[in-house]
Formats: structure tokens, C-alpha cells, sequence
């Protein structure tokens, strides 16, 4: 397991800096460019099937959805052989700015600033300790506890294939609580009870890099490279699972919600993860 770096900040702040205020429309906010390499019905990838329990289709999708914000990430953090750096850098990106926000990190129990790069791998280095936690992700069955599929998924490895693997849907309309079989999700699986806020964190700090690459890295490099496609299907699939399960408050969606505008008007994101998203 990779040490664990403290926690992330909860909160973010509002950018006092000019700059970084929107004052050109951004290209990812148009019709024209919210398209998707992957073609279908992103429920099908989203949905819980029916003889896997929900904690542990929680537990898969967090792997998964890991696994292709990692293959996104990668793209910034290569090092550009031009600049002998990666792109997003210290000097590029002084903050984890996304829009007219600015996330911080939580350093001594303060809310910091600090260089976005940094700020994504502390993020990275903090998934994969919970992921890889087996008080918070466990992997052996409970004691004295029915028999159960596990999530599988390794984070820590490099992505081969950056699109989901789909599996039928279950029903739509039970809640989490009467589909987790017990009074917490995952507890008949032997997740904690506190599972279900761990993946609410997670998805929250997914959602922040998420922000920061189309904020400050749409146009260079996954426009310039034409991997814009690619990025809008990993991100269609995060946001479709962080509203079908309601893991995910709108107010934390602002900085990209013009575009989750477009994809849930063209119902790319999917009707019924619109329907079950109340936070």
C-alpha cells in the first residue's frame, strides 16, 4: 500500500484571481464538442446487476471509474519531451483551479493551496490507500456470512482499456438502503458503515480532477491530440454513476454542470440516473 497522505479539504474557495475568471465561453460548454467515443446506453454500465450485492458494486465501480481517470491524468503527467516537464506543471498550473474555483488540501488542519499536480497525486496516493484498505475495501468474505462476488481491479497498475466493461442492469426503483440487504450499504458483504460516506469522498475528489483537466486542459493537450472524446466518455460514465447512486451533490457538479447540462439535454447521460440524483 502507498502511504497515505493527509486529508483532502472538504472545502473549496472561491478564486479572488482575475484571471481565472471564464471570460470566453469555453469550447466544452458547446453542443458541437460534447460528444463521446464510447456509443450507447451508459446505464448498462452503470446499473447494479441483480446477483451482485451494492456495496460490492459500489466497491467495483470506484475501481473502475479509478482506472479510467488514471488513463485521463496520465495524459497530463507525461513528461512533453519539448518542455522536458509534464503539462501540467507547477509553473502551468499554480493552483487546482477549475473555473472560478480554487480546491485546497488540508495541511497542519488549514485549507492550503497548493500546485495542482501535487494536489492530484496526493489525491491518487490517498484513492488507492482507501481502495487497497481492507477495513475500508475488504476482500475476504464476512465471518459466518453468506458467500459473495468481490470487486476486482487494481489501481495501482497501468490502464490497458479505457472503456467500462458493461453488465446488465437491476431494478431502478429500490432504494440504497433495501438493496444493500441490511441497514447500511454493503454491510452484508462486510463492507463498515462508513463505506458509503468513503465513496461519496472519493467520487468528490474524482469529480475535482475531473474539473481541473477540462478547466485548464481541454484545449491542450486532449483537443490538440483529439483524445477530447475519450475524456467526455470516461467523464459521461463517472457522472452517470455518481447520480444514479446519488454520491455526488449538485452544488459540488458547478464548475462543469453547463456541461453535464448538454449530455443529460441529450440524454447521454441517462434519464433514470437524472431521476435518481436528490442530493
Amino acid at each position: 500500500m502507498p502511504p497515505l497522505v493527509p486529508s483532502p479539504s472538504i472545502s473549496s474557495t472561491l478564486s479572488v484571481d482575475s484571471s481565472s475568471q471564464d471570460g470566453d465561453a469555453k469550447r466544452f460548454f458547446n453542443e458541437k464538442y460534447a460528444k463521446c467515443s464510447v456509443k450507447g446506453n451508459f446505464l448498462t454500465l452503470a446499473a447494479q446487476p441483480k446477483n451482485v450485492e451494492l456495496g460490492e458494486w459500489l466497491a467495483h465501480q470506484v475501481v473502475e471509474m479509478n482506472r479510467l481517470l488514471t488513463g485521463m491524468l496520465q495524459v497530463i503527467q507525461e513528461v512533453d519531451t519539448n518542455q522536458g516537464r509534464p503539462l501540467c506543471n507547477e509553473s502551468s498550473c499554480p493552483t487546482m483551479s477549475a473555473g472560478r474555483l480554487t480546491y485546497t488540501w488540508l495541511e497542519n488542519g488549514r485549507p492550503a493551496k497548493i500546485p495542482a499536480p501535487s494536489y492530484i497525486i496526493r489525491v491518487q496516493k490517498w484513492i488507492v490507500g482507501k481502495v487497497h484498505d481492507p477495513n475500508v475495501f475488504p476482500t475476504d468474505p464476512p465471518t459466518g456470512g453468506a458467500s459473495a462476488t468481490y470487486a476486482s481491479g487494481d489501481v495501482s497498475g497501468q490502464p490497458s482499456n479505457l472503456n467500462p466493461i458493461a453488465m446488465g442492469p437491476t431494478s431502478l426503483n429500490q432504494s440504497l438502503t433495501s438493496l444493500s440487504g441490511g441497514d447500511w450499504t454493503g454491510r452484508s458483504s462486510g463492507f463498515p458503515q462508513n463505506f458509503h460516506q468513503d465513496c461519496k469522498s472519493i467520487i468528490k475528489q474524482m469529480f475535482r480532477c475531473y474539473a481541473h483537466l477540462y478547466h485548464c486542459h481541454w484545449d491542450n493537450p486532449f483537443w490538440h491530440i483529439n483524445r477530447h472524446l475519450e475524456l467526455n466518455s470516461c467523464f459521461v460514465h463517472f457522472v452517470t454513476v455518481a447520480m444514479y447512486y446519488d454520491l455526488l451533490p449538485r452544488k459540488d457538479m458547478e464548475p462543469l454542470q453547463p456541461l453535464i447540462d448538454i449530455f443529460v439535454r441529450e440524454k447521454v447521460i441517462p434519464p433514470e440516473a437524472v431521476q435518481q440524483h436528490h442530493s
